[in-house]
């Protein structure tokens, strides 16, 4: 039995993590010995995890560079003795490198999910300095693997393995039932904002579009599930560029998979760092999506077939996502066709189950 030890920053409830889960999940059915580390404590998907039986170790990390942290996490590693170090994000990468070679771990993955703009030239150069030791670097995407071949990083080590995205449970409540809980009308229309509340996700374009489109639909309601630093702040924008009857925030939640097939449709606005997963679990549910056109969404969004792209940040896309918001409202056989099309895109294209086999081929190095 092969024993992988995951090494991720933190534990929240992102795409990136979601994906962390779903692959342990898989793995674990197939017979790896799975085991996840976070050099963070605390983390809203730690719960996740413990339910699904994954075992998970905080690190406890206080600092960028905490030394008591790295030497719990060699202190781990003598204690596990894994086949395979699997990395999930810059941070994680630079410390579970440095100490699995010192702990005589024979292979090492390293995974890159977002286009990482804010960071030294230091920190480039300790991550081309440490890829000879690393077996893999695995990209989600091709924005990435280009990302970091253009800072230098051997193109013959980066291989792209798409996310994987499981069938979309039914939920165990019905749309009035939510609509109870929520205290929205019966008749309300349903806009769906995840991601956290960061200036990337541009949460602030979103509550403007929001305002345009309750002209011509009274019933409107955006749900913004999430978390973020900047949850005040848009809260008091909510109210004065809208209301916060129409513009309601949900704060991070576990249970989003229940509430997006009631969507009817999901909003993204997000700049180009990474792909977002709320997209593909909402396609996953068949429902339509607007998303902001950037290289990563393309990769997702299929323009006029499972949804729509629209210019990142500007006026006139705040007005193109309203007016094709509208049409998708308005049209029920246009959204039963980008439904049925989301669907088939997902079961095409981002099955968890390839995403998962593609990781055990790896893990046979």
């Amino acid at each position: 039995m092969r024993r992988i030890l995951h090494i991720i920053g933190s534990l929240p409830h992102t795409g990136t993590v979601k994906q962390l889960l779903l692959l342990t999940q898989g793995l674990a059915v197939r017979g790896f010995d799975v085991h996840v580390a976070s050099l963070d404590s605390g983390g809203t998907a730690v719960g996740d995890f413990c339910a699904a039986g994954i075992p998970v170790t905080q690190l406890g990390r206080r600092w960028p560079i905490d030394p008591i942290a790295f030497l719990r996490f060699e202190r781990l590693l003598f204690q596990l003795r894994p086949d395979c170090v699997h990395t999930w994000d810059f941070d994680a990468g630079i410390h579970g490198r440095i100490a699995a070679r010192m702990g005589g771990v024979r292979h090492f993955i390293a995974g890159h999910h977002r286009l990482i703009r804010c960071t030294g030239k230091l920190a480039w150069f300790i991550e081309r300095r440490l890829a000879p030791m690393t077996d893999r670097l695995i990209v989600s995407s091709s924005c990435v693997r280009e990302w970091y071949t253009q800072h230098g990083l051997p193109a013959d080590k980066l291989l792209v393995i798409a996310p994987g995205m499981p069938e979309a449970p039914a939920s165990d409540r019905s749309r009035t039932e939510l609509l109870d809980e929520l205290k929205l009308p019966r008749d309300a229309r349903l806009i769906g904002v995840v991601g956290t509340l960061a200036p990337e996700n541009r949460v602030n374009d979103l509550i403007w579009a929001a305002d345009l489109l309750r002209v011509l639909h009274g019933n409107l309601r955006v749900l913004i599930i999430g978390d973020g630093p900047l949850r005040a702040q848009l809260r008091e924008y909510a109210r004065l560029a809208s209301d916060l009857q129409h513009i309601q925030f949900l704060g991070d939640r576990s249970d989003t998979w229940q509430i997006m097939p009631h969507l009817d449709v999901l909003w993204n606005a997000r700049e180009n760092v990474s792909l977002a997963g709320s997209i593909l679990e909402a396609m996953a549910a068949g429902v339509p999506v607007v998303a902001s056109d950037t290289p990563f969404n393309r990769e997702l969004v299929v323009e006029n077939k499972t949804g729509y792209l629209i210019p990142l940040g500007t006026r006139a896309g705040r007005a193109a996502r309203a007016r094709l918001t509208d049409r998708i409202l308005t049209d029920p056989d246009l959204a039963t066709r980008l439904s049925a099309a989301a669907r088939r895109r997902v079961a095409e294209h981002f099955r968890l189950e390839q995403m998962v086999q593609r990781h055990c081929e790896l893990y046979g190095i």
